[in-house]
């Protein structure tokens, strides 16, 4: 698989990377032997960026992604996120910061983190201030890159000054195109991109439903997108999609990741699955090619991605 470049300082990925929060939390029941096959099916295939985090079953998902990991640890790289508390409150308070990622180390049975990053920002506590503590694990040989997830283009900023930031995440696909305001500070730094949640929460995988069919502690539930004063107009949307994707031999899914891989050189998608197939499906993307007339037709079928209550 391609591979591509994020950031300045050494960190070089696979053009299409493995987000593992669905193996632990979000998306239904989940089994853990059919999540291990499916990472491992991942890097069979090409992948050699894995994603997950503390607030991924609070250790659970990073346990088995190390797991799954273990016997090719030296090939791949590793990231994971701190800054959240079970109810969902920021936390980065230094030394809260400072026992999870000891944690992290630990559940994912490594000796060094190789992309760490603020999970979102902590509006108690200067991100100047946290990235101080981040680089502490840099300088120690714990972690590899430093990265931020959640934040604002005027915090990365503030972030490159005290460490250099080789990649942010923040949510990115056809149905979610505000991290786009991110682009120009990105390109200015020289900072990567990795996009979380490509095919807009399962809404661009071929397979959505309606919120009612859905378990009630899924994460689709809270989703706009889902709200039925929205889902028939978001199905719409998919429709055209659909038809656009048939007409060049491809799924919904896999036109709504090339398209990431379209947008910008330094991006890479993070799609995940608990489903070996649906895993080799995903990464058939990269291989997809998005002409300027697709991305015209797919501007037009969704000017202002995905319909929201108020959009």
């Amino acid at each position: 698989m391609e591979q591509r470049t994020l950031g300045r300082q050494g960190l070089t990925v696979s053009a299409i990377g493995y987000g593992a929060m669905g193996t632990a939390v979000g998306y239904g029941p989940t089994d853990d032997t059919e999540s291990i096959a499916a990472i491992r099916a991942a890097h069979d295939l090409g992948v050699t960026h894995f994603d997950t985090a503390e607030m991924y079953g609070w250790g659970v998902g990073e346990q088995l992604l190390g797991t799954a990991l273990a016997p090719i640890r030296d090939q791949v790289t590793i990231a994971t996120k701190f800054g959240f508390t079970p109810t969902f409150a920021p936390n980065s308070q230094l030394e809260h910061v400072r026992s999870v990622v000891d944690n992290s180390l630990r559940n994912l049975g490594v000796d060094h983190i190789d992309v760490l990053y603020q999970h979102v920002h902590d509006p108690a506590v200067p991100v100047e201030d946290v990235v101080g503590v981040m680089k502490e694990y840099v300088d120690a040989g714990k972690v590899k890159y430093l990265g931020l997830s959640n934040t604002t283009p005027d915090n990365v900023r503030l972030a490159h000054a005290v460490h250099p930031i080789s990649v942010v995440q923040t949510e990115y696909s056809i149905f979610a195109r505000q991290s786009e305001n991110f682009f120009p500070v990105l390109e200015e730094l020289g900072i990567g991109f990795v996009a979380y949640s490509p095919l807009a929460r399962g809404f661009l995988s071929g397979a959505t439903k309606p919120r009612s069919e859905y378990g009630p502690d899924d994460f689709r539930q809270h989703i706009p997108w889902w709200a039925p004063e929205n889902y028939a107009a978001n199905v719409a949307i998919v429709d055209q999609l659909t038809e656009l994707a048939a007409s060049k031999g491809a799924t919904l899914a896999q036109l709504a990741i090339a398209w990431l891989l379209a947008q910008k050189d330094y991006i890479v998608p993070i799609p995940g699955s608990r489903n070996a197939a649906r895993v080799a499906q995903n990464i058939t993307s990269a291989g997809l090619v998005i002409t300027d007339a697709d991305l015209v037709r797919i501007a037009e079928i969704a000017p202002n991605g995905g319909v929201v209550a108020g959009s």
